[in-house]
């Protein structure tokens, strides 16, 4: 897969979203959509086809966990990385066997943060 230029960002706290935006922008993204909630990313999701998901677990409507359900569903090649503050092994490896790409605590360093959306970026065009 070629490297996202495009990404939708999940967060009910929209300067998290705000700061992803950020971050993202300093990692070559230039197009951004925003979702508060997992019911409403669903539909951009379908609407846009973005080349990147960033979900957060704590989300109303439809929790994060639920919506990279459906997004695995209905659109299985579309990359999600995980952006929250929740960190117990049991909610990483969940979301790892639903098929995420990467898993970001939200609360880290910016630098620690930008290296790990980095990482799980760069993996995409790794397996090509």
């Amino acid at each position: 897969m070629a490297r996202p230029k495009n990404a939708l960002i999940i967060d009910d706290e929209s300067h998290v979203r705000v700061y992803l935006k950020l971050v993202l922008g300093e990692l070559g993204i230039e197009e951004f959509w925003e979702a508060a909630d997992g019911e409403t990313a669903l539909d951009i999701v379908a609407l846009q086809r973005p080349d990147l998901v960033l979900l957060d677990l704590n989300l109303p409507r439809l929790d994060g966990m639920g919506a990279l359900r459906r997004l695995r569903e209905s659109h299985p090649l579309t990359p999600v990385i995980i952006v929250t503050s929740q960190n117990s092994a049991s909610t990483v490896l969940a979301c790892q066997k639903l098929g995420a790409i990467g898993y970001v605590l939200k609360q880290s360093p910016r630098a620690q943060l930008l290296s790990n959306l980095s990482e799980a970026i760069d993996s995409l065009s790794d397996s090509e």
